[in-house]
Parts: C-alpha cells; structure tokens; sequence
C-alpha cells in the first residue's frame, strides 16, 4: 500500500510538471494581440493602399482628386520633382509589384499625419537604367482639406543601398 501511494504521488507530480509546461510553452509562443487600429490610422492606411493600386494603374483620375495643389514628390533617386513631374511619376505602369508592409500612422495634428511603410518593389527595367531598388521605404504626408484627406508629400527611399 505503501509503495502504490508513492507511485501514486510520483505519477501526480510528473502529470503536474507536465501540465506546466505545456501551459508556459503555449504561453510563451502565443503570438501578441495586435492592436485595434483606430479611425484615423485605418482612414489613412486604407487611402495609402488606394495610392498603392494607383500608381499600378496608373489612375490620373485617382491622382486628381486625391492630391493637393501643392503636392510634391522625392524620387528614390533623392530628386524632388516640380508638381506635375511628380504627378506623372506617381502613375507609374511599369510597375510590376508594389507590396506594402510594416505601414505606420503619426499623427501630427487633427487634420495632417504621416504614413510610412516598406516595401517590395519590382518594376520593368528601362532601355537605359537599371531597374530600381527592390526594398524601398515609403513615406506620405496626408492633409485634411475640407472634408477630404490629400496627398501633400511622398517620398521613396532605397531600403538597401546595394539593390541598385
């Protein structure tokens, strides 16, 4: 009876230590909850992926109504383009991928925020250049204006200098 009550015991605490660590195993791999993304950055985020698609179309009509007069736009070359050289940049249907991730939202005030991404791109390569780097992070300005958010500032830069 003796021994049985030991075998018992011992067959409890195994069980038990078992138990724990799948418990803090599980635990330890659970992924975080992401969080809840408020008004404002899922207003932006999606207005930033309405861009994206933009420029793989091509869409001027996107372009008109979306950025602000006074719009401007830093190649990934580092050239700032007059207004309407940037306007034609931004439809670009050489694009052969454009792929978002990581996008952020900084609000600066109620009525214009910053939106920065990274991104993986592949475009057509031209007769005479390279194509452009394939990692490239992204930032916008976005400005309330009446009722409506426009595109003041965008801005691309080579994620990985060795990619040209």
């Amino acid at each position: 009876m003796i021994m049985q009550g030991y075998v018992m015991k011992r067959s409890w605490v195994v069980t038990a230590a078992l138990l724990l660590a799948a418990a803090v195993s599980g635990f330890a791999q659970a992924p975080a909850a992401a969080r809840a993304f408020t008004p404002l950055e899922q207003t932006l985020i999606a207005s930033e992926k309405s861009l994206i698609e933009a420029k793989k179309k091509n869409d001027g009509a996107f372009f008109k109504r979306t950025l602000s007069a006074d719009f401007s736009l830093v190649g990934v070359d580092g050239r700032l383009l007059e207004p309407q050289e940037a306007v034609d940049d931004l439809g670009d249907s050489g694009l052969v991928e454009l792929t978002p991730y990581d996008i952020k939202v900084v609000a600066v005030s109620e009525d214009a925020a910053i939106v920065t991404y990274d991104a993986i791109v592949r475009k057509k390569p031209e007769e005479d250049q390279a194509p452009p780097p394939r990692y490239q992070h992204f930032s916008s300005v976005w400005v309330k204006q009446a009722d409506a958010w426009k595109l003041k500032f965008h801005q691309a830069t080579a994620a990985h200098w060795g990619d040209w």
